[in-house]
């Protein structure tokens, strides 16, 4: 509604100085008439021109201007929600951004191999609202639960290293965030798939899937990475991240931590290897939950009410245009 909002602060603050404009010319006419000469003369002059014509043109069109405004802004008020006809479940995206995903132990590398799997679930769940969470030394809401799947794509492919400042791996932070994302009353038609190299060990992140598990949430989790490893590549310098004696430092999958994930959280486990055959596993399993009724804030009904003003503005503007500033020649004759 702010759009609306917008468009009503200007008419309230165009009229005002709209009228300011009037006085100004007001004052600027009646000097000028002053100039003419004798006022028995000047009124002479005028006798033919209707009395108070020239104010009540300018008010109509101030009134005109005014609703043509408001016509503008659409207000509008709800009045109920249209049923998309559709069931569906809660899913929340977890993905780790952290620097170690850079790594190209798979091609090109870890993120953008995990970028790719969230589009294809993200086309094998049209019924599903999606979310997503970012994470690496912290968690952030990138997105909250939307029917808009396209937006949701347009967010997996801006997710960088660089949307995060801290770098670590707090898988604890990034699962209760998408918890705290669903439905709290609801305790199914819940679940989350996270996907991360699970590089930097989270001691705090099996008792947090323990939590979420208790609340009907389920937990997918994919290891994205191998057990062999890479070097981490600075995305700044294009080189292999160092420690400090000067080693390169090896990134490896944390397979058993995102295993253990997975098992408290009631959900499965994939090693990142085929993402069509990833994507249809994990669509499987969702598929299967129970299912509720889906209504998505875009499919709100409304009532419109710029007719109204539209309709009230022309019938001003007739009006205006009937207002005559010269008498009729029945009127002028003496």
């Amino acid at each position: 509604m702010s759009f609306q909002y917008n468009y009503l602060l200007v008419t309230l603050a165009i009229i005002p100085l709209l009228y300011i404009y009037f006085i100004v010319l007001k004052k600027q006419r009646a000097n000028k008439l002053k100039r003419l000469g004798d006022p028995l003369l000047v009124k002479e002059m005028l006798k033919n021109f209707v009395p108070g014509s020239f104010a009540k043109k300018f008010f109509l069109m101030v009134a005109t201007t005014g609703l043509l405004i408001l016509s503008l802004a659409n207000l509008r008020k709800p009045t109920g929600v249209l049923s998309n006809g559709r069931s569906g479940t809660e899913v929340m995206f977890v993905l780790d951004v952290s620097k170690s995903m850079l790594a190209q132990d798979l091609k090109p590398d870890r993120l953008s191999r995990a970028k790719q799997l969230l589009d294809k679930l993200t086309d094998k769940l049209p019924n599903e609202k999606l979310g997503m969470i970012v994470f690496a030394g912290r968690a952030y809401l990138q997105m909250p639960l939307t029917g808009d799947h396209s937006a949701v794509k347009m967010f997996v492919g801006a997710a960088t290293p660089e949307s995060i400042p801290t770098q670590g791996t707090v898988i604890a932070d990034a699962l209760r965030m998408a918890a705290a994302s669903f439905n709290v009353k609801e305790k199914k038609y819940k679940s989350i798939i996270l996907l991360s190299d699970g590089e930097d060990h989270d001691e705090d992140a099996l008792d947090a899937a323990d939590e979420l598990s208790s609340n009907g949430i389920i937990i997918h989790a994919v290891g994205v990475g191998t057990e062999k490893g890479a070097p981490i590549i600075d995305a700044a310098t294009a080189g292999v991240k160092l420690d400090v004696d000067g080693n390169i430092v090896i990134t490896k999958l944390n397979e058993q931590e995102l295993m253990e994930i997975a098992k408290r959280g009631n959900g499965t486990y994939n090693r990142f290897d085929n993402a069509e055959a990833i994507a249809s596993s994990i669509t499987a399993n969702i598929n299967g939950m129970d299912k509720k009724k889906i209504v998505d804030e875009n499919f709100t009904q409304y009532q419109s009410y710029f007719q109204i003003f539209a309709g009230l503005a022309l019938i001003l503007l007739l009006l205006e245009f009937f207002v005559k500033e010269k008498k009729s020649n029945k009127y002028a004759v003496n």
